[in-house]
């Protein structure tokens, strides 16, 4: 979701010379405390340290991935703060996944109001402090067929804007702090050959939301998120990835942070996130993929998109570009754990760096 902050802050490892600190002698369990760095239009640079704890709930599983739980401390050269902590667990030969997150966030932000043709020039910062919860427990009901319950909470407070602008002028909904509150469900299917880095399988998930007053939430309305992602592999280790990506709220009054963000480290590289808001986001970008030289690959990407108050008024002629290239070293090799630097353009004054970990999508 466009308002989870912590998603947006890919880590990448400062050191690679990661401390061990303690690990068992069957080696079912690790924690890692490390440095990190990271750089985003959002962010700038940012500093902090991690921590991850791999582990499996049963010795005897054989068939489930190694379940993990990760803390986080970031601050950013924007005065930005970020904490978090998100993991996944598997049980029962994946018979069920837990994934959460936790977060607090103190973040100064840009806004350049509502739509899809606000100007350059009319950007107002502002500030706020965030908690976030999200929950999203899994049941395989097939191969690679998943369905899901979700829970997420959002809380808004210290709200700071220019009195007077647009966030007066266009009312924008909770702008003077609030709490949501929703409950859903979720359908995945994914048989990608790999998490981090896949170059065959498919990876398709609808995200079903709904918030209401009735289990707390100070406004009532809906988010569905449809996530649609193809990896064909071509010759020579090079491979194709495309991804459909579509955000889309309704409800008279959805709260600023719920709206959907066009921009960011994974989607339309060049864009700050949020560059562009409303209550609808669709996205199509692609990504060509292509070794170099040993740990070394590179990166052609290329995105086409916009928002929207409603799903019927897109207008094909007002969709924006993205476009760019990038370099990746292998990390982990075996795992396909890539550090990557991208430099994303977009329309106008555009364009930005990316240092993070991990592929965009």
């Amino acid at each position: 979701m466009n308002y989870r902050v912590f998603a947006s802050v890919l880590l990448v490892f400062w050191n690679i010379h990661c401390v061990q600190a303690q690990a068992d002698s069957s080696r079912s369990k690790k924690l890692l405390v490390l440095p990190v760095i990271s750089r985003s239009i959002e962010t700038g640079w940012s500093f902090g340290a991690a921590g991850s704890l791999t582990f499996r709930l049963s010795p005897k599983d054989s068939i489930s991935r190694t379940s993990n739980l990760q803390v986080l401390a970031l601050y950013s050269t924007k005065k930005q703060l970020v904490t978090a902590i998100n993991g996944s667990q598997y049980f029962n030969n994946e018979k069920y996944i837990l994934n959460e997150q936790f977060s607090f966030s103190s973040f100064p932000d840009k806004f350049w109001g509502l739509g899809n043709q606000t100007a350059d020039e009319a950007e107002e910062p502002y500030k706020f402090n965030q908690f976030y919860i999200f929950l999203h427990l899994l049941r395989k009901i097939s191969p690679h067929l998943f369905v899901g319950v979700v829970y997420e909470m959002q809380r808004l407070w210290n709200v700071e804007y220019m009195p007077g602008g647009l966030f007066d002028q266009q009312k924008i909904v909770g702008r003077n702090g609030y709490l949501v509150s929703g409950v859903g469900s979720s359908f995945t299917y994914d048989n990608r050959n790999n998490a981090f880095s896949p170059n065959k399988g498919f990876y398709g998930q609808l995200f079903i939301n709904h918030f209401d007053k009735f289990w707390g939430s100070d406004y009532n309305y809906n988010n569905i998120v449809i996530d649609l992602r193809k990896y064909i592999p071509l010759s020579l280790n090079q491979s194709l990835a495309m991804q459909l990506y579509s955000y889309n709220t309704t409800g008279r009054e959805v709260p600023i942070r719920s709206l959907a963000s066009f921009g960011g480290a994974s989607r339309m590289r060049g864009y700050y996130e949020g560059r562009y808001k409303e209550q609808q986001l669709l996205i199509i970008q692609s990504e060509y993929r292509f070794p170099v030289y040993k740990k070394f690959s590179g990166v052609a990407f290329a995105g086409w998109g916009d928002v929207s108050d409603q799903f019927a008024n897109y207008q094909l002629s007002q969709f924006k570009y993205s476009f760019g290239a990038g370099i990746r070293f292998a990390l982990d090799k075996k795992e396909k754990l890539n550090l990557r630097i991208d430099y994303g353009f977009g329309q106008g004054r555009n364009n930005g760096f990316y240092l993070q970990l991990g592929e965009a999508f």
